[in-house]
């Protein structure tokens, strides 16, 4: 049944007589006039008037509607009636849109896994329609909540999509994957890309006579300026953009423009230029409860600077704000929460928290000093398990951007080269052809490949093999054959979902290992992580 709690649908509502014989259409229009009272108006007689017909998709629409000019409280329980009218309508579209619709909602929220379980449902239903638009729509709903829950990469791919896709369908969607993209690549420390993306913003912008994005991608040039330790510069671009910030009410940006700002005066040795900007981002964060991973830092320097002024009361303060901060992360942001190493992690801040408390007043020694030998161990362990994590999901992101792609390029012929080998020109020419040949039909794969069995199929000996082999693609034979099959393996795993089904015994079948011990030992020297730990993370669910 639908909600009753929604103004829209307050029974005591009546249709006002110059609207009564008004079609669908005239309401959909009537609902985007600038002038908040008639849309709300035309949105609750659309409604109104969609009950009466039991048109559920009209009903779906009218609530939809309703939601542009509700107070923020509603938003949720209005989304609920978006997607019950929209399943009682059974038109796919409509259903789709219901979830991006409540997707969004909980996006705004900052409730992200919650966006993205709508978001990636809302993509099954619209995908099987044949409305372009409302698919980029989709993927890039996905993109910007991948962006906040970490997986960087896989934001990239969606938003190059939306990118190509909006350049000649939405002005404003192509401008905002344009700057999503910078965003992404500065993650990824891809500073050079990121700045290409912010230029080109910028241009765009310029040529479409639209500058309402001009402010984010001066905002985002200014980080990665300090990220390139451009301090100057950071501080500069980001001090002009945060008048523009605070007018719009853009809490978060303003947050994230003060505290780079104040990283910069930090890196700088400045210590007390930074600190006024350090206390606008707590002072939002009071105010709004707003935070994210990186700006956790903040409060870390607080209790810095305070220690070094021998303050134990505003070190108490910021220790404390630190762990609610902490509290939120690990609610918002369980992903990242476990992918980023913290300086102060909990553990320590906890004793930093008894200690301060301690200097303010009495406390049992010997409780205390047990407090402290356990802190100390816990934080060990800690910081031992957040490292290992750390390194693994390193090497785990250095193997995502890797060129996996086993086709190798055959070098030119240079006699001057081949001299060294003692090998006539024309046969290392014919050896290099026929190498390329076992690549591109990858007999590589076939099992028990070793150096006699690819000497038979270059038409040569195994030292001639051998020797074209270390000089042209730099490996011993046994590590170039074991090479491509690994590099076939990770692309499949990369890009095939039912590869990652896969055991490791049919993993090492597929590239053709003798055992499934000798493809483990292998991927694992080369990767430096085990397959099952690759598999573990393409796959991940998010919490």
């Amino acid at each position: 049944m639908l909600s009753q709690k929604n103004v829209a649908q307050r029974s005591d509502f009546k249709i006002p007589d110059s609207l009564k014989n008004k079609d669908y259409s005239y309401f959909s229009n009537g609902v985007q006039v600038k002038q908040k009272l008639r849309a709300t108006l035309y949105a609750k007689s659309w409604l109104s008037k969609s009950k009466s017909e039991q048109n559920w998709n009209q009903i779906a629409l009218a609530y939809r509607a309703t939601m542009y000019n509700a107070d923020k409280t509603q938003l949720l329980s209005y989304s609920d009636s978006v997607l019950i009218a929209a399943k009682k309508s059974k038109d796919i579209a409509l259903i789709g849109t219901a979830y991006l619709t409540k997707g969004i909602v909980h996006y705004d929220r900052k409730e992200h896994t919650k966006a993205l379980d709508n978001y990636l449902i809302a993509d099954k239903y619209i995908s099987q329609t044949d409305d372009s638009y409302a698919i980029h729509k989709v993927k890039y709903a996905i993109a910007q909540t991948k962006y906040y829950l970490g997986f960087y990469h896989e934001a990239i791919a969606l938003l190059k999509e939306c990118f190509k896709y909006f350049e000649s369908e939405n002005d404003r969607a192509y401008l905002n994957s344009i700057h999503s993209l910078g965003l992404c690549y500065n993650k990824v420390n891809n500073y050079k890309l990121s700045s290409y993306y912010n230029k080109l913003g910028l241009e765009e912008s310029k040529k479409l006579g639209n500058s309402e994005m001009d402010a984010y991608f001066n905002h985002s040039e200014g980080i990665n300026h300090y990220y390139k330790k451009e301090y100057t510069q950071a501080i500069t671009k980001l001090k002009k953009v945060l008048p523009g910030l605070k007018n719009k009410n853009d809490f978060a940006n303003e947050t994230v423009a003060n505290f780079y700002i104040a990283k910069s005066y930090w890196d700088l040795k400045q210590h007390n230029q930074a600190l006024p900007f350090l206390l606008k981002v707590d002072k939002i964060f009071v105010e709004e409860k707003y935070t994210r991973p990186d700006l956790r830092e903040n409060f870390e320097l607080l209790i810095d600077f305070y220690k070094n002024q021998n303050n134990i009361a505003l070190q108490l303060v910021y220790t404390k704000r630190l762990l609610e901060v902490d509290s939120i992360l690990a609610k918002n942001y369980k992903y990242l929460s476990r992918k980023i190493f913290k300086v102060y992690d909990t553990k320590k801040l906890q004793l930093d928290n008894l200690e301060l408390e301690k200097s303010t007043g009495s406390k049992n020694q010997i409780i205390y000093i047990l407090i402290v030998l356990f802190s100390i161990i816990t934080a060990f362990l800690v910081f031992k398990h957040y490292r290992s994590k750390k390194y693994y999901r390193q090497k785990f992101e250095e193997l995502m951007e890797s060129n996996t792609d086993s086709q190798k390029t055959i070098p030119l012929n240079n006699n001057s080269e081949n001299v060294d080998l003692d090998i006539n020109p024309e046969v290392i020419a014919m050896i290099l052809k026929k190498l390329e040949k076992f690549e591109k039909n990858k007999k590589y794969l076939e099992k028990d490949m070793n150096l006699s069995r690819l000497s038979a199929l270059l038409n040569t000996n195994s030292k001639y093999a051998g020797k074209v082999i270390s000089k042209y693609r730099g490996q011993r034979t046994i590590d170039y054959i074991s090479d491509l099959k690994l590099k076939h393996i990770i692309t499949l795993l990369k890009n095939e979902n039912k590869y990652r089904l896969y055991t490791n015994e049919a993993l090492g079948e597929e590239a053709g290992f003798s055992s499934t011990q000798n493809f483990t030992r292998a991927f694992k020297k080369q990767t430096k992580i085990s397959p099952t730990y690759f598999i573990q993370q393409l796959q991940k669910p998010i919490q």
